[in-house]
């Protein structure tokens, strides 16, 4: 998360909030939030939103994660929330938003799975 510049802004129970400041890294091509930083903040904010949750000796790692593009990220901020719909015992159903400065543009659902101790 930091090798990005993203930082946690808001952490409650299963519900995290992240924002991270576009500098040209952040940018592909066009100038536009690259997708694979967006898909990467929508991941980091849901499955912190699933850690929150858990025990603090138990892991969650992401088993899916489907996300959808819906405006180029072109500004000056990027804020991603992630937050739990579902905690199960072994597998968490999670949702993130990733807006670029007040225009929302991508939407996800990841599927959480949760690692017990050995």
């Amino acid at each position: 998360m930091h090798l990005i510049g993203a930082d946690l802004t808001v952490i409650t129970p299963g519900r995290v909030e992240a924002e991270l400041v576009m500098g040209e890294q952040h940018q592909q091509q066009r100038g536009f939030a690259h997708g694979g930083l967006i898909a990467t903040l929508a991941d980091l904010v849901a499955g912190f939103a699933g850690v929150t949750l858990i025990p603090d000796h138990f892991g969650l790692v992401t088993s899916d994660l489907k996300i959808s593009y819906l405006h180029p990220g072109v500004g000056q901020k990027l804020k991603a929330i992630g937050w739990v719909l579902k905690a199960g015992r072994r597998l968490q159903f999670c949702e993130a938003e990733v807006w670029c400065d007040d225009l929302l543009i991508a939407k996800a659902s990841a599927t959480m799975a949760v690692i017990e101790p050995q």
